[in-house]
């Protein structure tokens, strides 16, 4: 865990954006029954203590930690993927001779983001004076913060989340990965948490808004943390495009016209047949009651 390699791709043709860089799991089995039901939907949405005892059974084993409720609790929060990948500049440029840069944030349903993921109830930011971003700017809020944190605009902000001293809340869970003024609205998270129908999945990781020429190497440095040997697993970076069909399987899309056409056929000859044979509404010859 927390170690770094470097992979390299050099790209076979030109690729037209969006181009998608994924990670993909093998054998990891998030559609099993007792997976899938391992979560508080209402901590998700920002509640804080009170759950319910429906939510703590389904949580189990991972809901507490002695006296510290986790938050959000269950395990699909708590076996989050949280290997970073980050697209190294080394010269790559798009069709325009642009650096090429890969873009993480839009991955997650829009309505997931509105409706599903909220900050906790009781949680507050500041943002801290220019000179006094330190640990003072906590302290002198009186908040939970140690230190402060960056946002993505660069600035420094102190947080206050409530009752922290008896939860634990996801950025102290994964503290390289999650900013504490996210918490469950990261977007990452937010993927990890709709859970694969498959054992073998792909989930979004980012994409790059750029055409890239064909030859192009490009370069990812991967910080490694996600153990997959526990579970017999393997763990892969794919760059893929899209298509009509929304993947790189074009057998879907010949499916799908496939059994328009089956379809198109039989209306048509159901069509011929009854233009040169109609069936006449409520034709009494039709009628067999009591044939005998």
């Amino acid at each position: 865990a927390n170690e770094n390699c470097t992979l390299q791709f050099t790209v076979p043709q030109t690729m037209n954006p969006p181009v998608l860089v994924y990670y993909e799991l093998h054998n990891f089995h998030q559609n099993h029954r007792a997976y899938f039901a391992s979560r508080d939907d209402f901590q998700l949405t920002g509640q804080v203590g009170n759950q319910a005892k429906t939510s703590a059974v389904a949580c189990e084993p991972i809901n507490k930690l002695g006296n510290i409720t986790i938050n959000p609790c269950g395990l699909i929060a708590n076996t989050f993927f949280n290997d970073k990948i980050t697209l190294l500049d080394n010269g790559a440029v798009d069709d325009e001779g642009l650096n090429l840069t890969m873009v993480e944030e839009g991955i997650a349903w829009r309505t997931d983001l509105e409706y599903r993921f909220k900050m906790p109830d009781g949680y507050q930011q500041q943002e801290c004076p220019q000179d006094g971003c330190d640990a003072s700017c906590c302290t002198n809020l009186g908040w939970s913060c140690k230190q402060p944190a960056i946002g993505k605009d660069d600035k420094c902000y102190a947080y206050d989340y409530p009752e922290d001293d008896t939860t634990q809340y996801l950025y102290e869970t994964y503290p390289n990965i999650i900013s504490p003024l996210e918490h469950v609205t990261n977007e990452h998270f937010v993927v990890w948490m709709r859970v694969a129908t498959r054992p073998n999945f792909r989930k979004l990781y980012g994409y790059i808004e750029q055409t890239i020429p064909a030859g192009t190497l490009l370069e990812f440095e991967i910080n490694l943390n996600y153990v997959v040997e526990s579970f017999g697993g393997k763990k892969a970076l794919v760059i893929s495009t899209n298509n009509a069909w929304g993947g790189k399987d074009k057998y879907v899309g010949i499916t799908l016209y496939a059994m328009g056409y089956f379809c198109l056929a039989c209306g048509i000859i159901f069509a011929i047949k009854h233009w040169f044979r109609p069936r006449r509404i409520a034709d009494k010859k039709y009628l067999h009651y009591k044939e005998e």
